[in-house]
């Protein structure tokens, strides 16, 4: 009675031939072809499957395989740049190459079962935290500066504004109507803060071209003022009115 012998299963020749290889620990660049090609060949006559197109490719390998042992019992070939040729160097190359893809897929599978391990859990903070603002101190937001005194500088340079004006070429007709965008007026002034970050007041309103430049701008710094983006201080009522980004405070 026939003993029987359970082979194991391999995805394909490329993998038996790994099996083999590290089953007789030989180094993979100097395979002892006639060794390992028995081997397989022993494997072969003992597979049993009724795949052909699984057969066929194990039988290509063991053609390759005989192919390689008959050109290492000829004289070897020498390339153009007069080396002698190794007749395994192929079949190395795509060895290398189906190990690296095969201990890639390990580390995958490994990546996978880890990520399976690892659990989320949704935010359940209480709607009235999550949708909680801290309100904004706006006496402590402007100090000592009040709205008056913004307002007597804004006055003054308007009036610095006014004095510019020729008295003959301001009655002449013009075709351009000037027109003041605050977003960009805005952008302006933010860019100014980074590159100042503490600037005068009243300098930055005589660098204003026109009368509607000088009120947009006024509006602009209420409105950063408000946001809380600025501080403004002023030692003394007489004094220039200092601006500094929050940024730099």
């Amino acid at each position: 009675m026939a003993i029987p012998v359970k082979l194991e299963v391999f995805e394909g020749p490329l993998d038996l031939l790994l099996h083999l290889i590290d089953k007789n620990k030989v180094d993979i660049y100097d395979i002892p072809i006639v060794e390992i090609t028995e081997q397989y060949l022993d494997y072969i006559k003992q597979m049993e499957t009724e795949d052909m197109n699984v057969m066929s490719e194990f039988l290509v390998m063991a053609a390759t395989l005989i192919d390689i042992k008959c050109r290492m019992l000829l004289p070897k070939e020498v390339n153009e740049e007069g080396e002698e040729e190794d007749p395994r160097a192929e079949l190395v190359e795509k060895l290398l190459e189906y190990k690296m893809c095969k201990y890639m897929s390990y580390e995958l599978r490994d990546r996978m079962v880890t990520a399976e391990r690892s659990l989320y859990k949704k935010p359940t903070l209480p709607r009235e935290i999550s949708e909680y603002k801290q309100p904004v101190d706006y006496e402590e937001l402007i100090g000592d500066m009040t709205l008056a005194k913004l307002h007597e500088i804004f006055k003054f340079m308007l009036k610095r504004q006014e004095d510019k004006i020729d008295p003959v070429r301001s009655t002449f007709g013009k075709i351009e109507k000037d027109e003041i965008d605050m977003d960009v007026k805005t952008v302006y002034i933010e860019d100014y803060l980074k590159n100042h970050r503490k600037f005068s007041f009243r300098k930055l309103l005589e660098k204003q071209n026109s009368k509607m430049e000088v009120i947009v701008t006024f509006l602009v710094i209420l409105e950063l003022m408000k946001v809380g983006k600025i501080v403004i201080e002023q030692d003394d009522i007489f004094s220039d009115i200092v601006i500094t980004s929050k940024e730099a405070v």
